[in-house]
């Protein structure tokens, strides 16, 4: 129940067109409206949770994203998940969900980036400060860190490991 229709997917997009972030409320109408159409299709079940959570109603926001996720969606809804559990000051479930997310996309990016944020909002800004090494020496083409990527690398590695002797 996951697949969008081209129609669907432009019903999305026009939400998103319209979308006031200083004024959410007709934005969370209009996908609570067109779940109303399709309910407990799991993508528009996420998207009224995401803007509740674009509303700052973060946990409005963990209720939709919650059954999106009972309802079989994956994918990027879970750093979504993951950064809203984080903002209601629970890093330690915000983990739980972002090692989830490593486990079934070990190459991605936003993972890292969404748990450095976690592990930065957990006092463990070692491993934060090796999560985002490791996203930027890893693509090295898009900075000028040359020769230094392989040292950082071996530092994101070192800082990982917990400083070890």
């Amino acid at each position: 129940m996951t697949d969008v229709t081209p129609e669907l997917a432009e019903a999305i997009q026009l939400g998103y067109d319209r979308r006031d972030r200083a004024d959410m409320a007709p934005t969370i109408a209009y996908f609570e409206g067109l779940l109303a159409e399709h309910p407990d299709h799991p993508v528009l079940v996420y998207e009224v949770g995401g803007a509740y959570d674009t509303a700052g109603q973060e946990e409005t926001a963990r209720g939709y994203y919650e059954r999106a996720l009972n309802l079989g969606l994956d994918g990027d809804i879970l750093c979504q998940y993951a950064s809203t559990l984080r903002r209601l000051g629970e890093p330690d479930a915000s983990l739980v969900v972002l090692d989830r997310a490593r486990k079934e996309y070990p190459d991605s990016d936003s993972v890292r980036v969404f748990r450095a944020l976690t592990l930065n909002d957990a006092h463990r800004p070692d491993e934060a400060v090796a999560e985002l090494l490791t996203v930027v020496t890893t693509h090295t083409e898009a900075t000028d860190l040359g020769r230094w990527a392989v040292g950082l690398h071996g530092l994101a590695q070192w800082l990982a490991d917990g400083r070890p002797d």
